[in-house]
């Protein structure tokens, strides 16, 4: 997948736990964790908004992107 999660290079500028986050966040460790390997299919505004406000940082400091060829394929092709 093109897109990938840097949330823990985050946390570690930030010196936060994925279990404080959570915890501020409002969302189960498992979720945190789910999150943070990348095995999620999306992730909701509010929560990337909450995750931002908590960090203090925009949702481009937590998301990556790598450019694919493949990503422009209509859907019914995939």
């Amino acid at each position: 997948m093109p897109i990938r999660i840097t949330l823990d290079a985050m946390l570690a500028a930030r010196g936060m736990t994925a279990r404080e986050l959570a915890a501020r966040v409002g969302i189960s460790e498992t979720q945190m964790s789910l999150f943070r390997s990348g095995k999620v299919r999306g992730i909701r505004f509010r929560t990337l908004a909450k995750l931002c406000a908590v960090l203090a940082c925009a949702p481009g400091d937590l998301l990556d992107y790598d450019a694919d060829p493949a990503d422009l394929q209509a859907a019914d092709e995939d």
